[in-house]
Parts: structure tokens; C-alpha cells; sequence
């Protein structure tokens, strides 16, 4: 899939460096894989959910989340945001 964006990641980084080395994980798994639907995505990654049109990925034993809107016909993957537990607790992303 493709992921878009990257810069998200960085700047989330930028302000959480703890974070680097699993951001890093996350992307790979998601830049080398194709993904057709809900259930494959969730059985490579088990903590993610549905919340409206986007998916949350529970990061970290829920440290972080990335909000994102994915588009399996187009194999794309949007970033909204990305934040720590407490940031996500706060709706800071809505």
C-alpha cells in the first residue's frame, strides 16, 4: 500500500522520538503489503478499530494512535494524524 503521508510521521517524531523505531515498523508492514479488505488489515494488525469512515491504529500497548482513511481499491492509506494516547483520549484528532 501506499502511504500518504510520511511527513505526519516525522513531525509526530519530531516531538516523541520514543516513537521512531515503531512508526518505522508500522510503515514498513504497511509499504510492502497489500491490503484487499478490513480483516486482512486487521489480522496484521490486531489493534486497530473502525471509529466513523477512518481506522485507528493502537500502537505501542497503546501508547499512540494514527488516524487514517484507507482506500483498499486504490491501496492508499491517508494519514490524519498521529498521537499519543492521551492526545487521542482528548479528541484532539476530531
Amino acid at each position: 500500500m501506499k502511504l500518504i503521508s510520511n511527513r505526519a510521521l516525522r513531525e509526530f517524531v519530531a516531538l516523541h522520538p520514543n516513537a521512531d523505531e515503531l512508526l518505522k515498523g508500522w510503515r514498513q508492514v504497511i509499504e510492502k503489503n497489500s491490503f484487499a479488505n478490513w480483516a486482512e488489515l486487521k489480522r496484521s494488525f490486531g489493534a486497530i478499530d473502525k471509529v466513523g469512515d477512518k481506522t485507528v491504529f493502537d500502537l505501542g500497548g497503546n501508547k499512540y494512535r494514527i488516524i487514517a482513511h484507507v482506500r483498499f481499491e486504490r491501496q492508499i492509506i491517508y494519514i490524519k494524524a498521529v498521537l499519543t494516547h492521551d492526545e487521542y483520549d482528548k479528541d484532539k484528532w476530531k
